[in-house]
Parts: C-alpha cells; sequence; structure tokens
C-alpha cells in the first residue's frame, strides 16, 4: 500500500472516477450517475472527496455528501458515505479501507455529528461504524437491511440530541440507489 496515494478529488479527475466507479460498480452502473448527480446537488461538500492514485492512474474512490438525520427537535446535518469504489484491479489490497481511514479523518475535524452509510457490518465495523438503529436512528427506507444501516458517531454527537430519521439527498432517490439489491 506505500505506493498509493490518497487525495482530494480535483476537476481534473472527474473522468477516471467515473471509469473507476463504473468498473467498480459493473453491476449497477446507475452508481456512476449518482457520483456526477451528487456534485451538482446540495448534497455536494468539497474536500470530502477523495481518490486513490497508484502511479499516476485513479485505482479507487470514495465520497461523503451531506444528509439529514430529522431530529426530535431540529433538522441535522450529517455526511452520508456512498459510495467507496475500487477498481477490480486493485481490490483487497487494502486500498477501499485506505479511502475509508482517511474519509474518517476528515470528518473528525467537521461539525457534524455522525456519517452513515448502508453496506456489509462485517467490511464497515473494522472502522467503528456500527448499526445506527442501535442509536435510535431510523433508516430512511425500509429496503435498508437493519444490520447494513450503520454509523460512526464523530466528536459532536449528543445521544439526547441526535436521533429520529435519516434523510438521503434527492439524487440517491431520484436513481433508485437506496437499499441493497
Amino acid at each position: 500500500m506505500t505506493d498509493v496515494t490518497i487525495r482530494a478529488e480535483t476537476e481534473d479527475d472527474r473522468k477516471a472516477v467515473r471509469d473507476v466507479v463504473a468498473e467498480a460498480f459493473v453491476d449497477e452502473p446507475v452508481v456512476a450517475d449518482l457520483v456526477d448527480r451528487l456534485r451538482d446537488s446540495s448534497g455536494w461538500r468539497p474536500g470530502l472527496s477523495l481518490v486513490a492514485e497508484r502511479e499516476g492512474a485513479v485505482v479507487g474512490y470514495v465520497l461523503a455528501t451531506r444528509a439529514w438525520l430529522d431530529a426530535p427537535d431540529a433538522l441535522v446535518d450529517v455526511l452520508l458515505l456512498s459510495p467507496l469504489a475500487v477498481h477490480p484491479d486493485h481490490q483487497r489490497a487494502g486500498i477501499g479501507g485506505a479511502l475509508v481511514r482517511a474519509l474518517l479523518d476528515l470528518a473528525r475535524a467537521r461539525d457534524e455529528p455522525g456519517i452513515f452509510l448502508e453496506g456489509s457490518p462485517v467490511y464497515y465495523s473494522r472502522f467503528g461504524f456500527t448499526a445506527a438503529g442501535d442509536s435510535g436512528v431510523r433508516r430512511p427506507s425500509l429496503r435498508i437491511p437493519p444490520p447494513a444501516f450503520q454509523v460512526v458517531w464523530l466528536p459532536s454527537y449528543d445521544e439526547n440530541r441526535h436521533t429520529g430519521t435519516l434523510a438521503y439527498p434527492d439524487a440517491f432517490w431520484e436513481l433508485d440507489c437506496v437499499g441493497l439489491r
């Protein structure tokens, strides 16, 4: 993994990012479209789009966008990790893990109280993700299996205030990218 650099995505990376996401999600090509839509949405947060580069080529990508927790007293900004993509030729080399760790480091320096995702509990638990439902947060769709709906609480988390229902950015709904298929 020493030959991989994790850095912020630049404008020049967009085509390479789209290609990596399309290759990683070959059975779900809409995920590459999702990234494009999220860039143009109110959910976009500069600096939370990271690439993994090896020998000058983009081989991995992770993105966190703004989502909302419909808490009892207020609508709270939170983060949503999606997608995490590594080109198939570079998978199982620690690149995805390095991307997630780098993103979590960035998230811990921000004001949002949590970062959510839907994904494999076996994979994401190694980064501290736990079932969000155990914290009193409801998933945005019944299509998301409860164990797959996960969160890492960040420094500004308050267990008395940060409960409710997670709301995804519109792009996820418009492209039907909610829930595991």
